[in-house]
């Protein structure tokens, strides 16, 4: 791309920039550019976009002193350079420039403005009083890469129903294991979004799509999955993110989003003898979304149930919550093998606490039984022998 000194330049951060690339990818159609200052409050107060669901406007204000003042002069016709992280990332041509009220914004994003809210804390830092609006051209391979990669699986495969599921596996656990499978018996093709998020929490991407992996290559037929990252950026949150989660599934190419009934963003509640989730509130949505019901641990049933169709009460119930699991795994310790599969806490504990043992290899030839020939045996196997061994009864 061809930058001249001549150009203004914004500086806009990571975030924007992949926001910036699915717009422009086609991915939250019929928004397919920047709004002006008469379409963005159309947007807000109908909530509806070229008679398609859409929350709330999409708009560029970036935060800082010297992208306010700039983009206050502004002219129309003017070519801006996007930098990004010291890089030259794309150009944007003014149309138009307008004031904003970052709160009313956040409100129709989250809301909510209680800044004790860490995605409202997180917007308020990155969101500032000045917008621009024109065509505009970013770089961006990620977004763009994956893309052509569903696009050709698609492809390859023949998929005529495709399933889309936005998944944190923070970490992997059983449950997320049974609605996988669950979504598998009636799809060609399923998409598995898995979240990228531009925070530090939880588990690292990397972590996260190692373990499906090993899920995939050993435990499901691989040819009819596909992993992709999906950063979910500042838009896809609060009460909203469902309604851009299946708009963004449904340009992918999905015909149907698999969403578990226990969404924060789902909003589900009971009445008139049917559940009633945020969905209704947009039926024009051109996906089908299916909403599937919570799994559990029932220590009655002995196995993985769902909260439907299991006939004892709560207090027999083992959760899937991430708080516990990554208490769990961050202070070192092996989860339940009915909460988390064995092969994949041991790659967890692998990566988190490497190089733990002084003498690993002779803490495993004093400990388990061997085949008579000499093994060397790595962190992860370490881990996944070990459960073996909790798992003997005999004695207990």
């Amino acid at each position: 791309m061809n930058f001249s000194k001549r150009n203004n330049t914004l500086f806009i951060d990571k975030e924007a920039l992949s926001t910036l690339a699915i717009v422009q990818e086609g991915l939250l159609y019929p928004v397919t550019g920047l709004m002006g200052e008469k379409e963005a409050k159309e947007v807000d107060e109908t909530k509806t976009y070229k008679g398609m669901p859409m929350p709330f406007s999409l708009i560029l204000a970036p935060k800082g002193r010297v992208n306010e003042k700039k983009i206050a002069n502004f002219k129309k016709g003017d070519i801006v350079s996007l930098i990004c992280e010291g890089e030259l990332v794309g150009e944007l041509e003014v149309e138009e420039t307008f004031k904003i009220d970052p709160i009313k914004r956040i409100k129709h994003i989250y809301a909510t403005t209680d800044k004790n809210h860490p995605a409202v804390t997180r917007a308020l830092n990155r969101l500032g009083e000045w917008a621009v609006s024109g065509k505009y051209k970013v770089e961006y391979d990620l977004v763009k890469n994956n893309l052509n990669i569903v696009r050709d699986k698609i492809k390859e495969t023949n998929a005529k129903k495709i399933s889309g599921i936005m998944l944190g596996a923070n970490p992997l656990n059983r449950a997320h294991e049974r609605i996988i499978r669950q979504a598998l018996d009636n799809t060609d093709l399923l998409i598995i979004f898995l979240i990228k998020p531009f925070t530090t929490e939880g588990l690292d991407y990397d972590i996260r799509k190692n373990t499906l992996d090993i899920f995939l290559d050993n435990f499901l037929p691989k040819n009819r999955v596909l992993v992709v990252p999906f950063e979910n950026s500042y838009i896809f949150a609060g009460y909203n993110e469902l309604v851009l989660d299946a708009t963004l599934a449904k340009n992918y190419g999905c015909t149907r989003l698999i969403v578990g009934k226990n969404h924060r963003a789902l909003g589900a509640l009971y009445s008139e003898n049917k559940i009633n989730t945020v969905f209704d509130t947009f039926e024009d949505i051109d996906i089908k979304v299916t909403i599937f019901d919570e799994y559990v641990y029932c220590n009655q049933c002995k196995t993985l149930v769902n909260t439907n169709t299991c006939p004892h009460g709560q207090h027999h119930h083992i959760h899937y919550h991430y708080k516990p699991l990554m208490e769990l795994i961050t202070n070192g310790i092996v989860p339940p093998t009915i909460l988390v599969r064995k092969e994949i806490s041991a790659h967890i504990i692998a990566s988190l606490f490497k190089n733990r043992f002084k003498n690993l290899q002779e803490t495993c030839d004093m400990i388990f039984p061997g085949s008579g020939l000499l093994e060397e045996t790595s962190e992860e196997d370490f881990y996944i022998k070990l459960v073996k061994l909790y798992q003997t009864t005999s004695l207990t």
